[in-house]
């Protein structure tokens, strides 16, 4: 393979050259050693797409192709992990939840071990009377209104068994 090379300045000859048009030394040298990096770099990229064969497109796609497969490798384990931290976040509020409930329980089955509270609550939701005590039932107007409207009214409690109703329900 020929090396292109830049061809070098001749010097003028027998002319003479003044002091002006001269660069110093230093320069020159600096100059010698950026143009030969340039050519070192430009030497080993050519040298490394001849022996790959492939142009500067061709890499290109080649670049693009493993940036794409790195991205789907990378793409589902990341969204199963976001997917698996919401999760965790929603069970960790749902425990703080029954937490507050098994608390609220507690306090409520402490309460309930008093024998006074039982007997309060007994009056209170299931009309319990000792015996020797008469008992009071309170009717208010707005009682009386409620069970006068048509939403308000309660069906009268269904005859029979219950299976004799799940029988007549099943044969008709």
């Amino acid at each position: 393979m020929a090396e292109r090379r830049r061809p070098r300045r001749r010097s003028t000859g027998g002319r003479a050259q003044g002091s002006s048009s001269r660069r110093p030394e230093r320069a020159r040298r600096e100059g010698r050693r950026a143009r030969l990096r340039r050519g070192l770099s430009a030497k080993r990229a050519s040298g490394a797409a001849k022996v790959l064969g492939l142009s500067n497109t061709r890499r290109a796609a080649v670049v693009a192709i493993v940036l794409c497969a790195l991205a789907f490798t990378i793409a589902v384990p990341l969204r199963t992990y976001l997917i698996q931290r919401s999760e965790v976040a929603v069970q960790e509020q749902r425990m703080a939840e029954l937490e507050q409930e098994v608390a609220r329980l507690e306090a409520r089955k402490a309460e309930l071990s008093d024998p006074a509270e039982v007997k309060a609550e007994a009056r209170r939701r299931l009309r319990f009377v000792l015996p020797g005590e008469t008992p009071y039932m309170v009717q208010l107007p707005e009682d009386e209104r409620r069970a006068r409207q048509p939403g308000g009214e309660q069906q009268p409690p269904p005859k029979g068994t219950w299976y004799e109703r799940l029988w007549d329900s099943v044969s008709r």
